[in-house]
């Protein structure tokens, strides 16, 4: 193997595996959100556009258990996962960590796990590509 194949196939390897545990980890905090989370309804208050994006990223405010009021931007963002502005959308969140609630909608939950589980395959098929066909 040159230094060019054992340095992609090590970037390869940590991209993917970087990918995967962050697809299980939000796997994991939605299941524990699903399960233990509190219900609440939010309303997007505001829009920022991102300085990579090209898109608005909505800003969602709700109110916790406490009754303090509580902003997230939503993990999953991008053209199709837009909000319009002062839209109700329904949340979820733990009451230990509010700031890290979600939108509670499959148009919201599922992209980002999808999005880095199939990032894993595809840096992870990438590193044995490079093994294989050494």
């Amino acid at each position: 193997m040159t230094a060019g194949e054992v340095i992609g196939f090590v970037l390869a390897v940590l991209a993917g595996l970087l990918c995967l545990w962050g697809g299980v980890r939000e796997a994991r905090l939605q299941a524990r959100v699903r399960r233990y989370g509190v219900h609440a309804e939010g309303v997007v208050v505001d829009q920022g556009l991102a300085p990579s994006d090209d898109y608005l990223t909505p800003v969602i405010e709700f109110t916790d258990q406490q009754g303090r009021p509580v902003r997230f931007t939503p993990v999953a963002t991008g053209k199709r996962m837009g909000i319009d502005l002062g839209t109700q959308v329904p949340v979820v969140y733990l009451p230990e960590h509010p700031e890290k609630a979600r939108v509670f909608t499959r148009k919201h939950l599922r992209p980002t796990i999808i999005g880095l589980l199939t990032g894993s395959v595809l840096f992870l098929g990438a590193a044995i590509w490079i093994v294989l066909t050494r």
